[in-house]
């Protein structure tokens, strides 16, 4: 049912009437080790940003979804990505790139700084990020450095992530 061409899959603002759909979704996509993560650490602390947030609607289901989050990098503004997450019938069919493509065009177009995430590097060195500039970045628990990666930096990012 969830099968269909990318062209039939939209992209809109995240709404709060989304909340329900999206939670069932990163339920579906991560389970309940979601909330031990890092990342959540961060979602704790960061302010959600709703303008830079967005839906993959199909058939008028919610079927993937990514948002982002203000940040500071010791003193740099930042913003944070994730959680992103994509139902697992829509996987295989370049989703979950357009929705981080989506999100970081609308960043661009903001004028926002870079965007950090912790992720997984083959999938995202292809989507502008690596973890070229991330050495210094130091977040609020323990995380495998090569997953901190990041794009548009312009120079080495350093410091706690904080609010």
């Amino acid at each position: 049912m969830l099968q269909a061409a990318q062209s039939e899959v939209s992209l809109r603002p995240e709404t709060p009437g989304d909340a329900a759909s999206i939670e069932g979704l990163l339920d579906h996509a991560f389970g309940p080790g979601r909330f031990v993560k890092v990342s959540e650490r961060v979602r704790e602390f960061a302010r959600y940003r709703p303008d830079l947030s967005f839906c993959a609607v199909y058939a008028g289901q919610v079927v993937g979804v990514v948002r982002l989050w203000d940040i500071r990098i010791g003193t740099t503004p930042a913003l944070f990505l994730g959680p992103l997450a994509v139902h697992s019938g829509r996987r295989l069919d370049g989703l979950g790139g357009r929705l981080v493509q989506h999100a970081g065009e609308a960043a661009d177009t903001h004028g926002e700084g870079p965007i950090l995430l912790v992720g997984d590097s083959p999938y995202f060195e292809r989507l502008g990020y690596s973890a070229a500039a991330t050495q210094g970045v130091r977040l609020p628990g323990p995380v495998d450095p090569r997953r901190v990666l990041a794009r548009g930096a312009s120079g080495p990012l350093e410091g706690q992530v904080r609010a």
